[in-house]
């Protein structure tokens, strides 16, 4: 795995985090909405988004006097390809598995 695979994992294991990174997922928000929707201060989304966009899920943008986040699609295919062959390998050995089971008397 590379690295900011790993990054993108560690950052996805704190709870605000992933609720931040879900509300995006419905779309872009300014910090000031994001902290709206959860139990914690405007800096503290401030820095959550921070961790996200150091673990490239996040990118932002100026409009106007604000920056609005939404998730990077290249982070997130890179979590989809890390995930699509975590699985594979995991059946592969799963059916390997199951075969020898049945092999055995």
């Amino acid at each position: 795995m590379k690295t900011y695979q790993y990054r993108a994992l560690d950052a996805l294991g704190d709870p605000t985090r992933r609720a931040i990174f879900e509300r995006l997922a419905n779309g872009p928000k300014p910090v000031g909405e994001l902290a709206r929707e959860l139990p914690v201060s405007r800096p503290a989304v401030s820095q959550h988004l921070k961790v996200l966009k150091e673990a490239g899920l996040v990118v932002d943008r100026a409009v106007g006097t604000r920056r609005l986040y939404r998730l990077d699609p290249q982070g997130i295919e890179a979590l989809r390809s890390y995930f699509q062959g975590f699985w594979s390998r995991a059946l592969e050995e799963f059916r390997k598995a199951a075969e020898t089971a049945e092999e055995e008397p």
